[in-house]
Parts: structure tokens; C-alpha cells; sequence
């Protein structure tokens, strides 16, 4: 394609300088084919318009220049007129911005000084030649550039497009990540820790050993209920709203499975959002589970209290009065209920308690709309897992 418009070019550049030479007659003078050959060299940086267009202009303005200083020795037929348009509009291609203006007014005093340099003949035809062609290349290139702006401005839309879904995926895996260690994590710990009751008891306690083990069954059972329901959300299929039902069925099982524990409601438990009611159920099974793990046989008090646009949930154990099963977690518990929270615009505290026990509380917003906070932590007090 660049061979053929070179051609084009070469062939453009003959036919409005040589030909009309040839016709009219060709000087027969060592300085009148100076003239014809400066103007056939000012045509041919043309060839080179679109890799070093401010260097075609340049060159071409002074080539015209020089062959108008010669006029005297040749013959200038109007058609070569045409490569100055051409150069004008080249110029126009080469400059932007505060730098074009600037060309502009060179151009001006160019025309000038070559209307003298030519012998004070052809201004009007000097005048309609460079400076329409100057601003039909000045509207070339802003039309060019708004192109190129908004091919990049694409480009741009598209990596933050394809970043925003990898940034969702990532999102994505993490909160079933997180989902699956809230339903897997509470059931295997108390499975693990009635389980080890159970065979402690089962010689000299059958009734209480088969309670434990009626606790594993009934676990294995809400931990089955939990995946499926996770299954079919994921699956797309609709499933209802959890709301703070859910809280008094997990303290219920918790304290069927031998966890001292109690649970009260204060304020209003009305106009709860379904994503706030399942983050503050997430708060009090993660909470359960590590009383279980980290304070076996410690009282545990869970408390929810609605009040305005907030709702605020709170559980705490006393210190373990029994030896550990020696159940470890998996480090992620609480740093996922961190995540969720902060989600959700609320905030979520932890840490040991004055009497040696430990306390978590989140503040949740009623609506799940407020702005986002950062979680706050108590100073100098880690999270335990």
C-alpha cells in the first residue's frame, strides 16, 4: 500500500511540474534546470509525508523557496502551486497544540516572503492554495487524535473491564471460601469435640455418651442442610432470605450439643436487611465455634440489640475451666468475618476481656447501606482464630 502512494506521489509530482515544463518548453539553461529539478526534489518529500512529516515540511518550504529565488531562470507552471497546498497541509499534520498555532503564524510570514521572493505575482492563488489546505489538515488531525484518544480511552475500559472481573472472581471465590469454612469449620468442631466426649463416656455414661453422639448426627445434618442451600444459591436457584431466626437456631444446637450458652434480643429485631441478618448469624456461629475450640466448658453469652439503623451483635465467654480438645483452626475465621463486615459498612471488634474470657461484637447496619468503615480492632490485641 505505502509503494502504491508512493507511486502516486512521484507520478503526481511529474505531472504537475515536468510535464507542463516539457510542454511549454524545457529550459535549456544549467540554472533553469536547477529551477525544474528544485521543484521536482520539493514535490518528492512528499514521499515521506507520513514518518517525518515536520521534516517534509521544513525541507519542501525552503526547496519552494530556493526555486522562487530562481524564478528568473525558468518557467514556474501553476500546477506546482499544488505541492505547497500539499505542504501546508503536511504542516498542519506535524504540529499540535500551542506548537500549531505557532506553525500557523510561520506559515503566514512564509507566504509572505515567498510572494516576494516570487516577483509579487499570484497572492490570491498563493492565499487560496496554503491556507484552505492548512485548515482542511488542521481538521484532518484533530479528527485523527480525538480518533486515537478514544481507541485508547477503549483500551483503558477494556483492562479495567477485564481487572473488575478478574477483581470479582477473586471476590467471588473468596466468599465461598469463606461460606465453606462457616458451614464445614463449626460442624467438624462439633463433631470432633462430641465425638471425644462420646468416647469418654460411652463405659461409664452410656446416656450422656449417646447425647453426644445424637450431637454429631444432628451436626452432620445442619452441615448437609447448610452445603445444600449453598449449592442451590450458587446454582442460581431462589432460596429465602435468612433473618435473625437463624441466630436462635444456632444457639439452640450449640446448646444441645452440651455449650453452656445464652442468648437474648433487645430493641427492635424488626426491618433487619437479609445480608445484615446473615452476617451477624456468621458472627455468632464463628463465635460458638471458637468458644468450642478455645473455652470448653465456659459460660457464653450472645446479644442482639437492634437500635435506629444499627444492629449490633456481641458474644462472649467466660475463660475455659476445661483442658482443650486441641482443636486448631485454620487462621482464616475471623479474618473473614473482618472482610464480611467491613463489606457491609459496619464494624467488628475482638479481644480479650478484663476477666481472662474473650469478646467479639460487630455493629452491623440495619439496611446493609451504609458507607464502608475500617474495622476496628482493640489496640494491642490480636485476632485469635
Amino acid at each position: 500500500m505505502r509503494r502504491i502512494e508512493g507511486a502516486g506521489i512521484a507520478v503526481l509530482v511529474l505531472a504537475a511540474v515536468a510535464l507542463p515544463t516539457a510542454l511549454h518548453g524545457w529550459p535549456t539553461t544549467i540554472m533553469g534546470n536547477v529551477f525544474t529539478a528544485t521543484l521536482v526534489a520539493a514535490g518528492l518529500t512528499l514521499l515521506w509525508w507520513r514518518s517525518h512529516p515536520r521534516l517534509v515540511t521544513v525541507l519542501g518550504a525552503a526547496l519552494c523557496l530556493v526555486a522562487a529565488l530562481l524564478g528568473d531562470y525558468g518557467w514556474l507552471p501553476d500546477t506546482a502551486l499544488g505541492i505547497m497546498a500539499l505542504l501546508a497541509t503536511v504542516a498542519a499534520l506535524g504540529w499540535s497544540g500551542r506548537a500549531g498555532w505557532i506553525v500557523a503564524l510561520c506559515l503566514i510570514g512564509y507566504v509572505v516572503v515567498f510572494w516576494f521572493a516570487g516577483g509579487n505575482e499570484s497572492e490570491v492563488a498563493l492565499a487560496m492554495l496554503t491556507v484552505p489546505s492548512f485548515v482542511a489538515g488542521t481538521v484532518f488531525r484533530l479528527r485523527r487524535e480525538a480518533a486515537d484518544a478514544l481507541a485508547l480511552r477503549g483500551r483503558e475500559l477494556e483492562e479495567e473491564r477485564e481487572l473488575f472481573a478478574d477483581l470479582a472472581l477473586r471476590h467471588e471465590r473468596a466468599r465461598i471460601a469463606a461460606e465453606l469454612h462457616d458451614i464445614v469449620g463449626h460442624a467438624i468442631s462439633v463433631m470432633v469435640i462430641q465425638a471425644a466426649a462420646g468416647q469418654r463416656l460411652v463405659d461409664s455414661d452410656p446416656a450422656r455418651a449417646k447425647q453426644a453422639f445424637a450431637a454429631i448426627a444432628e451436626s452432620a445434618r445442619q452441615g448437609r442442610e447448610d452445603l445444600r442451600r449453598l449449592i442451590e444459591l450458587l446454582g442460581g436457584t431462589e432460596v429465602a432470605g435468612p433473618d435473625l431466626s437463624l441466630i436462635e437456631e444456632v444457639v439452640t444446637r450449640a446448646a444441645r450439643g452440651g455449650l453452656d450458652v445464652s442468648c437474648r434480643f433487645e430493641g427492635d429485631r424488626d426491618g433487619v436487611a437479609a445480608p445484615t441478618a446473615h452476617v451477624a448469624f456468621r458472627v455468632v456461629q464463628e463465635s460458638l465455634t471458637n468458644a468450642l475450640r478455645y473455652a470448653p466448658g465456659a459460660p457464653v453469652r450472645v446479644l442482639v440489640g437492634g437500635s435506629g439503623q444499627s444492629l449490633t451483635v456481641g458474644v462472649e465467654n467466660d475463660p475455659s475451666i476445661q483442658k482443650r480438645p486441641g482443636l486448631s483452626g485454620t487462621g482464616s475465621g475471623l479474618i473473614g468475618l473482618r472482610q464480611r463486615v467491613q463489606e457491609l459498612g459496619g464494624q467488628l471488634l475482638a479481644g480479650p476481656t478484663p476477666g481472662g474470657g474473650w469478646l467479639v461484637e460487630a455493629t452491623l447496619p440495619r439496611e446493609g447501606s451504609l458507607s464502608p468503615e475500617r474495622v476496628g480492632v482493640h489496640p494491642e490485641q490480636p485476632f485469635r482464630q
